[in-house]
């Protein structure tokens, strides 16, 4: 799988359930949550890919989108356009310490509030294929 940096990605999660209020009261309502790559913090900035810093399992997105309407907050996580991180990755290539994410790399996004999984690559030239 083509390996996650900055220069882009996407991770999409669902359902990311979230309180929507409404007249009656706030109301649970399945949103799709979105984590653009390119924000993600802290990378690896001595390992480039195409000219980028690669991510690693310490690398998470510090805002997702998509669930903005459910501002009651997420069921499980008690957020509203919450964090992303990995909790997957190539765990026989280490990069700064930590496991090289890549393209189907799980996530959890809006704290853990939504599962999720990297399915627009960040480059199409670096391949990991650990196991």
């Amino acid at each position: 799988m083509f390996a996650n940096s900055q220069m882009m990605g996407m991770d999409t999660g669902f359902p990311d359930v979230c309180l929507t209020p409404s007249p009656a009261g706030p109301v649970p309502i399945p949103y799709p949550n979105i984590a653009m790559g390119p924000t993600a913090i802290p990378n690896v900035p001595t390992v480039l890919y195409g000219g980028t810093p690669a991510h690693n399992m310490a690398t998470s997105i510090p805002m997702t989108n998509g669930d903005n309407a459910g501002v009651a907050t997420g069921v499980a996580s008690g957020t509203v356009m919450g964090p992303s991180r990995h909790v997957t990755a190539a765990f026989t290539v280490i990069l700064k310490g930590a496991p090289a994410t890549r393209l189907t790399s799980v996530s959890l996004q809006n704290s853990t509030n939504c599962p999720g999984c990297r399915i627009v690559p960040s480059q199409v030239k670096v391949l990991l294929l650990a196991p």
